[in-house]
């Protein structure tokens, strides 16, 4: 035995370990609830349908606007179309925004009074019993009233309408639904005539507050300009300073440049004059330029070369004393004289320029000195002066500035060109826009099947119930020794046995085949077939197990261990006027109980009469001796069971039986009812061998599991 269950727990933990998901796992799953699916799908298409059938028609009617940025003006004759920023992103939803405002709405409302419409009555009449609630008895301003109903318009408008930007355009559509066509048209045009006026209504009295508040500010500025002005000019009288230019510096400063000026070239004539007179003064003064070009002097020079040379040659002829030598020598002398005067003319005027240029750079220097004190004192009181003028300056800008924006608000009128233009106005539909039949059958065909699928998988989820032979394999942990197919309604085990290629027989051939390589010897000498619970098939199986067993020409003995609840001798049709009870309490002989079925090589121990207390029966030693008798006549003894749960015959029978197979059936027997019943067989020293599925419907399961089904149908037990 231990030969092929380690293969098959070793493939058993190989699958465990395999994390994949099996998509053909789940197909199983919904081919197991198509119904379910198909009918929850069925179920919301038909909901769907009901509901789009009963619901009211919708028509939507939509205006198509043009919304465009601001336009530049330039020289206030032609506009530029800005080009595309960033920014147009926040101007455009802020517009969108705008069309779905509360104000808007009521705008609106108000004009197409609509709270009076009879589209609205059912509406408006509730608004006014919770008003009249409210009051409690009393009467009811008409103003309240009205403005509560405008109120409750206005949350049943927004509702009712849609702002459909349309992609990469500047437009926009303004969708409005309503039941009436009419009225979803009306709204839809109320919306963007409303919108243009609001607009230009926002523009006009932004327009309006910006040239009322640049009114007060120029006549604050003004009366703020007169005042420094006037402190500007008191202050220079009194200070008696004279402005020449914003830029210019004052006349003493211009003085005072001027006198620096003159006294850099007073110095400059008092420098050459002096080195003049330097060099006048000194020598005969014979080398001085202005005597050199003396042409006088130059005469006389010449005379006096003259008469020095004539006296020089008249010297070598007469004396010094000769009248004519004399004559010569005074007019000599006259010469000198005369050179001597006109160059002591020139030393003169040379002395008398030195003197004046350094008498003019002396004065200069007395005015200069002067007029610094009184710069340095005209600046000392310039600084209140300057502050008063930038003041005065800065006061003047700032009027002239609002000024000119005033001139250009009043000249724009604060309206300008709008920049919101209707392309296309509503008309009332012909079609509703809703309910969509198609789309919503789809929808409701995807939601339900959706939903079906949903349901399946959290019914596969809940269900507690054994499905498949992986299932068994895995909550049992022991290996699954073979899948007993659903018979068709009507069907019996007999019937399908009877057909031997039936998969009901083939079924139960491949169990006996599972069962001769379980033990290291063949076949189990004695083999317990017990449930969990009643009704899983357990009998059926002990009956053509043991009727297989026994096809292969070995001595089997069928016995019907179960007291309480025998069912043996229904499938067989045999006598249960003495059987195990009898043997058990002593009370017969084994020969007296053994019965053969007809045209089988299969002998049968009926359960006998039922006991009061078949756990004392099972629990003495006339089990054991029984099986060593039976072991000594046949070759295999196949015990049928009762139950595991709620009962000790089970646990006690399997003590006693060499192998116990377990079974379950599908779709029925509850996994936590197999691990308890595992668990007692287990804690009674019990060797199962394996476990069989009974019930297991392949249509359902689908593919894979080695049956190729006939129409048999039915259950059994």
């Amino acid at each position: 035995m231990n030969a092929v269950v380690e293969p098959i727990e070793s493939f058993r933990q190989e699958s465990r370990d395999d994390d994949e998901i099996n998509l053909l796992e789940y197909w199983r799953i919904l081919r197991e609830r198509q119904w379910w699916v198909v009918g929850t799908a069925l179920a919301v298409v038909f909901l769907t349908l009901v509901f789009t059938l009963l619901a009211t028609p919708i028509y939507r009617a939509g205006s198509t606007l043009q919304i465009e940025r601001d336009t530049m003006k330039i020289v206030a004759f032609e506009g530029l179309q800005p080009t595309e920023s960033p920014m147009d992103r926040d101007f455009y939803q802020t517009q969108y925004e705008l069309l779905k405002s509360r104000s808007l709405a009521r705008r609106v409302i108000q004009d197409l009074r609509l709270p009076a419409n009879k589209e609205f009555e059912k509406d408006m009449a509730k608004v006014d019993e919770a008003l009249a609630e409210k009051a409690n008895g009393q009467a009811v301003a008409a103003s309240a009233k009205q403005q509560a109903r405008e109120a409750a318009m206005i949350e049943i408008v927004l509702e009712s309408l849609s702002i459909e930007p349309i992609r990469n355009s500047r437009l926009v559509r303004v969708n409005f639904d309503s039941p009436d066509p009419v009225l979803a048209a009306r709204v839809a045009n109320a919306y963007a005539d409303g919108f243009i006026q609001s607009n230009i209504e926002r523009r006009f009295d932004a327009s309006s507050f910006a040239k009322k508040y640049l009114e007060e500010r120029l006549a604050q500025l003004k009366g703020k300009l007169e005042d420094s002005e006037k402190e500007l000019v008191a202050f220079s009288e009194s200070e008696r300073i004279v402005s020449v230019g914003d830029d210019k510096p004052s006349l003493d400063a211009q003085n005072l440049s001027d006198l620096n000026a003159a006294l850099a070239a007073a110095q400059g004539s008092r420098i050459k004059a002096e080195a003049m007179w330097a060099q006048a003064s000194i020598g005969n003064g014979m080398g001085l330029p202005q005597v050199v070009a003396n042409q006088l002097i130059q005469k006389l020079r010449e005379q006096r070369s003259t008469l020095m040379a004539e006296y020089q040659n008249n010297l070598g002829t007469y004396k010094a004393d000769y009248p004519n030598m004399v004559q010569l020598k005074n007019q000599i002398d006259e010469a000198d004289r005369q050179i001597n005067v006109e160059v002591g003319n020139i030393r003169a005027a040379i002395r008398s320029e030195y003197d004046a240029a350094l008498a003019q750079e002396t004065l200069l220097r007395e005015r200069i000195t002067g007029l610094k004190g009184d710069v340095l004192d005209l600046q000392s009181r310039s600084i209140q002066y300057n502050i008063l003028r930038r003041e005065a300056e800065t006061n003047r800008q700032l009027y002239d500035a609002l000024l000119q924006r005033y001139k250009e608000i009043g000249v724009a009128g604060g309206v300008g060109a709008n920049n919101v233009s209707v392309i296309d106005r509503a008309i009332a539909p012909e079609k509703a826009s809703s309910p969509r039949k198609l789309l919503n059958l789809a929808v409701g065909l995807l939601l339900g099947g959706f939903l079906g699928v949903l349901l399946a998988f959290v019914l596969h989820h809940l269900d507690n119930t054994v499905h498949d032979p992986k299932a068994l394999e895995t909550i049992t942990g022991l290996p699954v020794l073979g899948a007993i197919p659903r018979l068709e309604q009507g069907v019996t085990p007999a019937q399908a046995a009877a057909d031997l290629r039936s998969p009901f027989a083939e079924a139960y051939r491949s169990v006996r085949t599972a069962l001769q390589f379980a033990t290291v010897h063949g076949l189990p000498r004695s083999l317990l077939i017990t449930s969990a619970s009643p009704a899983e098939g357990k009998s059926t199986t002990a009956h053509e197990l043991a009727r297989n067993i026994a096809q292969l020409g070995k001595r089997v003995v069928l016995v019907d261990a179960d007291l309480r609840n025998p069912s043996v001798h229904k499938v067989t049709g045999l006598s249960t006027a003495r059987g195990l009870s009898n043997l058990l309490a002593g009370a017969g002989e084994l020969a007296d109980v053994l019965q053969q079925l007809p045209n089988e090589k299969l002998s049968v121990i009926t359960a006998g009469p039922l006991p009061p207390n078949p756990p004392e029966l099972l629990a003495g030693d006339g089990l054991a001796k029984l099986l060593a008798q039976l072991h000594e006549q046949f070759d295999m003894v196949v015990l049928d069971g009762p139950p595991v749960l709620g009962l000790a015959d089970a646990p006690l029978l399997a003590n006693q039986a060499e192998a116990t197979m377990l079974v379950a059936a599908a779709e029925d027997t509850r996994n936590d009812a197999l691990r308890v019943a595992l668990e007692r067989l287990r804690a009674a020293r019990a060797r199962v061998l394996g476990a069989v599925l009974t019930r297991f419907d392949h249509k359902r399961k689908g593919e894979g599991y080695g049956y190729t089904y006939y129409a048999y149908g039915g259950s059994a037990d």
